[in-house]
């Protein structure tokens, strides 16, 4: 069976074609296919990458909008040089990645226009990505036809298991009613790297404790018992947390009464320097890149220092909450780019928790880990780094849903 994954960011699109059988394995195989398109906000061409067992290409192809985009990436599956595919209709089922499922969406779903029309409504809570997954969604029902079913996976379903005291903001009860609540993000990433942890400890995923930690440009933690998130960090929102590369997380409130107040600034004011302004990139002066912000600092930069002291606080500080949440832990898991190539974080962030158990190898921490183990032989806590698989996430939650 082949299964197609399109993953649809605010300027990229990913896309992955496998063929898998029975039974699915519970890794990543090597792809088929593998395209890579990025855009500019103000530009006219996007840049295109396809890797396949026939060959690769890169190149510039015109940009008009994300659904353009998509038709054009689709193409390269079964035309030119690097073709995998006699016939689009070849392919079984494509997954998406939907970053927001809004009230209604809380699991994985076959695509119809019901879903659609509530994928539509959710983009009131993210905008700029719901909106321009729906492109993406069009774009492979024209091209694929619609004897080919379309599968939803939800950044927000995982978290679906949030008991409500966790889920429920204190603020008037009737921003329930209003579709206010901790929704969390990342869910795919903390699902798989939940289970690849499982799998790397030889245990039973329904037997731990963990903390994951996805860390990269957004960032977010899971306090995940018995393979069920019981609380996150990223809530209503994205925005929402930890400090990021270019988003601030979690202010006070009253920062922004006051910059409304005294400072006259507006809502869209406010959302770029909260999303675009903020985080590593804003403290630093450098960049919203870790590998900048690092390199900064061993040119002696003390603005690029504190960036990262604010991170690693930010993290330690998160952790410390999912503790409080889980009551115990047993395994804590760093992925993404930032937690799985930033060693100084790791070692930073595990000697805030000794006391707690967690006890980091430092040869093994510094040796470029990939799921691996890197706690210490005596670590009452075991120490991960996983490299995040979210697209292999889909692909088994196409089939799972299929195969009913």
């Amino acid at each position: 069976m082949k299964i197609l994954v399109l993953n649809a960011g605010s300027s990229s699109l990913k896309g992955l074609l496998c063929e898998v059988a029975e039974p699915l394995p519970s890794r990543a195989r090597a792809p088929l296919w593998k395209a890579h398109a990025q855009w500019g906000r103000e530009q006219e061409i996007a840049s295109l990458k396809v890797e396949t067992t026939n060959g690769n290409c890169e190149q510039e192809v015109p940009f008009s909008s994300p659904k353009q985009l998509t038709a054009d990436v689709l193409q390269t599956l079964c035309k030119g040089s690097a073709a995998v595919l006699a016939s689009a209709s070849d392919v079984a089922v494509v997954g998406h990645r939907i970053v927001h499922g809004g009230r209604n969406l809380r699991s994985t779903a076959r695509i119809t226009p019901e879903v659609k029309a509530e994928i539509a409504r959710a983009a009131e809570f993210a905008p700029e990505h719901n909106r321009l997954e729906l492109e993406v969604i069009e774009a492979a029902e024209q091209l694929l036809g619609p004897q080919i079913p379309q599968v939803a996976v939800f950044d927000t379903a995982f978290h679906d298991t949030l008991p409500h005291a966790a889920k429920v903001y204190p603020g008037p009860y009737s921003w329930l009613d209003q579709g206010i609540e901790r929704y969390g993000f990342h869910g795919i990433s903390h699902q798989y790297v939940s289970r690849r942890g499982a799998e790397i400890l030889g245990r039973d995923l329904a037997s731990l404790r963990m903390i994951t930690c996805h860390l990269g440009n957004g960032c977010s933690l899971a306090a995940i018992r018995n393979g069920r998130s019981v609380d996150t960090t990223m809530g209503f929102t994205p925005l929402e947390g930890l400090m990021m590369g270019t988003r601030s997380g979690s202010i006070d409130p009253g920062i922004i009464i006051y910059l409304l107040r005294h400072k006259h600034y507006g809502a869209d004011d406010l959302d770029r320097i909260l999303n675009e302004e903020s985080g590593l990139k804003g403290v630093s002066g450098v960049s919203g890149d870790m590998r900048a912000v690092l390199s900064a600092i061993s040119e002696g930069n003390q603005r690029a220092k504190l960036a990262f002291e604010v991170y690693a606080h930010s993290v330690a500080r998160g952790i410390g909450a999912m503790l409080a949440s889980l009551g115990g832990l047993d395994a804590l898991v760093f992925t993404a780019g930032v937690g799985e190539n930033c060693a100084p974080l790791r070692d930073l962030v595990c000697k805030r928790f000794d006391f707690a158990g967690v006890q980091c190898d430092d040869a093994k921490n510094n040796a470029s880990p990939g799921d691996a183990d890197i706690a210490t032989a005596d670590s009452p806590v075991r120490v991960l780094v996983i490299h995040t698989e979210e697209d292999w996430e889909i692909m088994r939650e196409c089939w799972n849903l299929i195969r009913l």
